[in-house]
């Protein structure tokens, strides 16, 4: 069975305890399918809109996006941003949008797949509506590019295909085509990572004992900074990926004081960080972000790997060869009522003409 043992090892794990065990503001109901020799985590919610977005639309769509606002330094266009999100919610309410099981669902910032055939998508579908007849059934981190034929068949299905980010795709392959300057942004973040003074530290180097250390660095990025609809990790999560390698762990430390963390994991050839922090107090000038990411693409260099570097700063991304991609939560409503079914459509015309060209434009 593909995947067998990582499947094992962490839904196991994410069975025999509650979710909130593991990912602190997630409550669901926990299922894993098979499907020929795949295997597959299931996540099914009725309500739960304080969950974090990879178990809530309505946080993924209105929460997260309301939190995104003050990004744009623009009083007037905040509050009135934040009036029509308040009234999107209601509607997203309304129609019960997170009554809903989410396949392959990871509670991970990137569900990574392996490119599902139309029929192994036909199976999955028909087995979902009658175990879960009132839920809406989706597929989180859909790409065309990455996953093609499961695109196809997920359409030919009758799914429909609601924007939810904008990614970054990297390839070692890439920055060879993309010219001198690509090469040399990437090589001036090697130099600077050789010059820093920082030691990189292995999965096997790193102790217990850091954990604490490690989901502050992870909080302060992605809690604090960004959204507290993030995933929020708990210190068994992080003990799991150490000690059952669910994550591959990568630090940097100077004078024996961790100062940024990586953790990825990979899946049918393609590679994702779901774990990523720094010490933000420190001065940007020391270029913790661009070491970092600069380890990412050594890794991905190191294994042959398609590096998914998830969503935001993509000027940053596309300077170093990584190219943007519209990624689709697929969802299956043809069984529901109109009134549930209704938003989804709104939501997908509404992203695809206005959301994704601003994204595409400004490189966000």
């Amino acid at each position: 069975m593909r995947d067998g043992e990582y499947a094992r090892k962490y839904l196991s794990a994410c069975m025999e305890e509650q979710s909130d065990h593991y990912v602190k503001n997630v409550r669901t109901q926990f299922y894993a399918i098979t499907v020929d020799d795949l295997v597959m985590p299931v996540t099914v919610n009725d309500s739960e809109y304080g969950n974090s977005y990879v178990c809530s639309p309505y946080s993924h769509y209105i929460t997260y996006a309301k939190d995104e606002l003050r990004m744009l330094q623009m009083p007037m266009w905040e509050a009135l941003m934040a009036q029509a999100l308040s009234m999107l919610g209601w509607m997203m309410k309304t129609s019960r949008t997170n009554q809903i099981a989410f396949v392959n669902n990871w509670l991970l910032s990137t569900n990574l797949y392996h490119d599902l055939t139309a029929e192994q998508v036909q199976r999955i579908t028909r087995f979902c509506h009658t175990r879960f007849p009132r839920h809406l059934i989706a597929f989180r981190s859909v790409s065309s590019k990455l996953h093609p034929v499961m695109y196809q068949g997920l359409k030919n299905a009758g799914y429909l295909m609601v924007p939810s980010r904008y990614v970054y795709l990297f390839h070692p392959d890439w920055p060879a085509q993309g010219g001198w300057r690509v090469r040399n942004t990437l090589k001036r973040d090697r130099q600077m990572l050789e010059k820093s003074g920082y030691r990189i530290v292995s999965h096997e180097e790193i102790r217990e004992g850091q954990i604490e250390r490690i989901i502050d660095l992870y909080n302060a990025l992605y809690l604090d900074k960004y959204s507290q609809q993030n995933p929020q990790f708990t210190y068994d999560f992080i003990k799991l990926g150490l000690h059952k390698r669910t994550l591959t762990l990568i630090g940097l430390e100077k004078e024996g004081r961790l100062d940024g963390i990586l953790g990825y994991f990979q899946r049918n050839g393609v590679m994702t960080t779901p774990l990523f922090g720094y010490d933000v107090t420190l001065p940007k000038e020391t270029g913790l972000y661009r070491m970092l990411s600069s380890l990412l693409v050594q890794e991905a260099e190191r294994q042959g790997l398609l590096l998914h570097q998830s969503a935001g700063v993509g000027a940053f991304k596309a300077d170093r060869g990584a190219v943007g991609e519209v990624e689709y939560t697929a969802v299956w409503a043809r069984h529901l009522p109109l009134y549930r079914r209704g938003i989804w459509t709104a939501l997908s015309v509404l992203l695809e003409q206005f959301g994704v060209p601003l994204v595409k434009k400004y490189r966000l």
